[in-house]
C-alpha cells in the first residue's frame, strides 16, 4: 500500500502470559470457593445429623465430629478444669451443661452454664469462667450431706437446709442421722444441735421421727421410745441423760419414756 510494508508488531509475551496467569488464579479462586463452600454445606449437613443423633452408634466414624471440627479451629474443650467436688464425678457436671472432653466449645454460653448447675439440688453455687479458645473452668459449691430423711418409704440425702440431694445413694451413707415423716428435713439441724449436748444418748439413736410437725419422737438401738416434749426437748433429753448415767434407766427394760408433759417423766 502506497508502496509501504506493514511490518507486524512483535508479540508481547510477557503481558499475554500474565493475563493467562490472572485468569488461572481467578478460576483456581472460583473453584476452592466452591470448594470450600461444598465442604462447609457437607460439614453443617453431618453436624447438624450428628446433634440429631443421626450418626450417634458405637463405631460411628461421626463420633464428636463437632469436637473435631471445632478442634481445627482451636476451639475444642482441651483444658477443663472443675474444683469443689467431694461426692459427684465431674462427668456429672460436664454432661449436664453438655460439655465433653475434646468436644466442641462453639457458642458455649458460660453464664448459661452456671444457671444450669445451680438449678441442680446438690449444688449450692457455682462460678463457670471460659478462657479462650479451648480452656474451661468450673468452680462449685457443693451442698454437704447432712441426713438421711424417709418419707412415704422414700429416703433421700439432706443438706443442712434441708434441700434434697437427688444425685446420692442414701445407701452410702448409713451414718448419718435417720429423720421420718413431714418437715423432719426442715427441723433436722435443730433436733441434731441438741443432741450434740447428749453424746450418750445420741449413740444409742437409730431413727428420730417428726410428729405433727411439732416434735420428734426418737427411737433407741435397744427399742425404747422417748417422746420429746414441743418445747424444751434439749432440757428434758438432758433429765434422760441423768437418769441414764445414775440409774441405768435405758438398760432397765422400759419400753418408753414420755417426757411431753413439763416437770414429769413417765416411763412404761
Amino acid at each position: 500500500m502506497d508502496g509501504q510494508r506493514r511490518i507486524a508488531r512483535p508479540l508481547n509475551r510477557r503481558g499475554h502470559k500474565g493475563r493467562i496467569e490472572a485468569a488461572l488464579t481467578s478460576l483456581n479462586a472460583r473453584i476452592a470457593a466452591r470448594g470450600f463452600a461444598v465442604l462447609f454445606l457437607g460439614a453443617s449437613i453431618i453436624a447438624g445429623g450428628v446433634d440429631g443423633g443421626a450418626f450417634q452408634y458405637q463405631g460411628s466414624p461421626f463420633n464428636n465430629f463437632n469436637g473435631r471440627i471445632a478442634g481445627l479451629f482451636g476451639m475444642a474443650a482441651q483444658d477443663i478444669r472443675i474444683a469443689g467436688l467431694a461426692h459427684h464425678e465431674p462427668e456429672a457436671v460436664l454432661s449436664h451443661i453438655g460439655v465433653r472432653p475434646g468436644g466442641s466449645l462453639v457458642g458455649f454460653d458460660a453464664e448459661e452454664a452456671r444457671v444450669l448447675l445451680e438449678s441442680l439440688d446438690w449444688i449450692a453455687e457455682a462460678e463457670v469462667r471460659r478462657a479462650f479458645p479451648n480452656s474451661l473452668e468450673i468452680s462449685l459449691n457443693e451442698r454437704e450431706p447432712f441426713a438421711i430423711w424417709q418419707m412415704d418409704g422414700n429416703y433421700a440425702v439432706i443438706d443442712r437446709e434441708g434441700v434434697e440431694m437427688s444425685g446420692l445413694n442414701p445407701l452410702s451413707l448409713r451414718h448419718l442421722p435417720l429423720v421420718t415423716g413431714k418437715g423432719a428435713n426442715i427441723a433436722a439441724a435443730d433436733y441434731v444441735n441438741q443432741m450434740e449436748a447428749i453424746p450418750d444418748v445420741k449413740l444409742k439413736v437409730q431413727a428420730a421421727a417428726r410428729v405433727g410437725e411439732r416434735r420428734w419422737t426418737l427411737y433407741l438401738d435397744n427399742g425404747v421410745k422417748i417422746a420429746l416434749p414441743e418445747t424444751g426437748a434439749e432440757a428434758a433429753l438432758k433429765k434422760v441423760a441423768e437418769l441414764d448415767a445414775t440409774q441405768k434407766i435405758l438398760s432397765k427394760g422400759i419400753r418408753e419414756i414420755d417426757l411431753r408433759t413439763p416437770d414429769r417423766i413417765v416411763i412404761a
